[in-house]
């Protein structure tokens, strides 16, 4: 039987997914924040075409949420951080 991803193999970084993540919820002072695509790019140093290849495959598979250029963690992601079964 032949699995289709959601993810295309090229477009995905699992390093740059996950520091995504973690810079989504590390808005410790203000849990709600919502990051746009510029400042994910600049903070972690990943060029546009990067950060679009590991924003898509985190949208699609519902860890991130984005709407009108911003991003913010799904409520699910910020309920895992919080049961502290995200860590490093």
């Amino acid at each position: 039987m032949h699995k289709e991803s959601s993810r295309t193999e090229a477009a995905s970084d699992p390093r740059l997914e996950r520091a995504i993540v973690l810079a989504l919820l590390d808005a410790a002072d203000d849990v709600r924040r919502r990051w746009s695509r510029a400042e994910l790019s600049e903070g972690l140093g990943a060029d546009q075409q990067q950060l679009q290849g590991a924003l898509d495959g985190l949208v699609g598979a519902g860890v991130v949420c984005a709407a009108e250029g911003h991003l913010w963690p799904s409520a699910a992601v910020r309920r895992l951080d919080e049961l502290e079964l995200i860590g490093i």
